[in-house]
């Protein structure tokens, strides 16, 4: 991802890939993901029953079903000029729906979890008392107080709030599972594992056909990471988020454009990964908070632990992006520069 790195990459990949068409090396990945996302599916029917275990089961299968949905379609989006397109298309958009609603579910529960530990923390933590005088130590001990009662108010709100969105999230989920649509793309991925749609383009040379697409999934991460703010006071607010989200999911795209011309992930890209996934945790567990603080009629002292848990989280946004700038392995001046 340096200048000039993806001419090293094609180099490397002379010898493993120079007699290989595009389809000998696109269609064994995609086959594979698919093999893993009827696994999944295997699994989550058997794990489906009321019970801890099997719920605990369940949650694993669901991740796991998300996962594969998530590589088959970034996959498909990378590189569809080497397959049928209008298949391509069709299945990418019904594996998007499908992962997203299996997505809410856990959103929701870690979203909730981040929260009422974030609140655990605060309520237990000393506030600033840097002012001088009598009056500014009772003023921080009415801080104090105000903050410990409403944290505990303000968790049963959140818990209340975000179990009945998680709740219905479940359901939803439940449903699409046992709708046609997704018996649909279920018949297709089984479809997928045994024969791959390729076009025509596809009987070129591996590294005619892909490398192209690849280096346009990186440079497209190359772009955005470069357009990220680089000011350490960014707004204190989430107008600044959406470029970072954009990039987390170019990011992912980048992982698995990489996974099917070098077989494998790019480790040096796993540590910026994950601050980008706790970015995207971090704003979005604030946004709640921020939408708790407006139900009607709640206690001052809830309204206050709310706007603290917001300032709290916004905090771990600009830590998080703070992080991915410090291990982002590649172009300094992508993320440092004017």
């Amino acid at each position: 991802m340096t200048p000039g790195g993806a001419g090293v990459r094609r180099h490397d990949h002379q010898t493993t890939q120079a007699d290989l068409t595009a389809g000998a090396v696109l269609a064994p990945y995609l086959q594979e993901q698919a093999a893993e996302f009827l696994r999944s599916l295997r699994l989550h029917r058997e794990n489906s029953a009321p019970t801890d275990a099997g719920t605990h089961g369940a949650e694993e299968a669901a991740g796991a079903l998300r996962r594969s949905s998530r590589r088959i379609g970034g996959t498909l989006h990378t590189f569809r000029v080497a397959l049928d397109a209008a298949w391509a298309e069709q299945l990418r958009t019904e594996l998007a729906w499908l992962s997203g609603t299996l997505a809410r579910e856990h959103a929701y529960a870690t979203r909730l979890g981040r929260l009422l530990e974030a609140l655990h923390s605060l309520s237990g933590t000393s506030l600033p008392t840097a002012r001088n005088g009598v009056g500014a130590d009772r003023a921080a001990d009415k801080e104090r107080a105000a903050l410990g009662v409403g944290a505990a108010r303000a968790g049963a709100l959140l818990e209340r709030q975000l179990t009945l969105a998680r709740t219905r999230a479940h359901s939803a989920a439940l449903q699409a599972l046992g709708s046609s649509r997704f018996h649909a793309v279920a018949d297709a991925v089984a479809l997928l594992a045994s024969e791959v749609p390729l076009a025509p383009a596809a009987a070129a040379p591996a590294e005619e056909m892909l490398h192209g697409p690849a280096d346009r999934a990186e440079q497209h991460l190359l772009t955005a990471v470069a357009a990220l703010s680089c000011d350490q006071a960014e707004p204190y607010n989430e107008a600044q988020d959406a470029p970072w989200h954009r990039t987390r999911l170019l990011l992912r795209l980048h992982r698995y454009a990489h996974e099917v011309v070098r077989g494998a992930p790019d480790p040096v890209l796993a540590a910026p990964g994950r601050a980008l996934d706790l970015h995207r945790d971090a704003s979005e567990a604030a946004a709640a908070a921020a939408s708790a603080a407006r139900t009607p009629r709640i206690a001052p002292a809830t309204a206050y632990a709310l706007g603290v848990l917001h300032a709290d989280q916004r905090h771990e946004v600009k830590t998080a992006r703070g992080v991915f700038r410090a291990s982002w392995p590649y172009t300094a001046a992508a993320v440092t520069g004017p």
